[in-house]
């Protein structure tokens, strides 16, 4: 079955970095475009990046961008986020999922596979 399983989550210092990764099973990785999105309890969920297929086309959120790099490796089955400068507001559960679209999106409902999530939580 289909799955995506997040980890590098963890407690950071505000101005400090942690990688996400997101690992793929169960599906053909390399035809599906990926994404990250976080969710704070009680709110929407919200888009921070995505990645092309083939990795040629990004689009990073305007609260992050500068600051998270999104790449993918398709001999790993995985998807990546650094992220870089992070601020107590950054602190959120991280998912990642896949568009079999093959595009970038922006929308929670263009994603059909999710990962469970790996909480950041960035102090001050």
């Amino acid at each position: 079955q289909v799955q995506l399983v997040e980890s590098g989550g963890g407690l950071v210092q505000a101005g400090g970095s942690l990688r996400l990764s997101c690992a793929a099973s169960g599906y053909t990785f390399s035809r599906y475009a990926m994404g990250w999105l976080r969710q704070d309890p009680g709110k929407e969920s919200e888009f921070l990046a995505a990645i092309s297929w083939i990795g040629g086309s990004t689009d990073y959120a305007d609260s992050v961008k500068g600051r998270f790099t999104i790449s993918r490796d398709n001999a790993k089955n995985t998807v990546y986020l650094q992220m870089n400068s992070l601020k107590p507001e950054d602190t959120a559960v991280y998912y990642c999922a896949a568009n079999y679209r093959g595009h970038v999106a922006r929308n929670s409902y263009e994603y059909e596979y999710w990962g469970q999530g790996t909480q950041v939580t960035v102090s001050s």
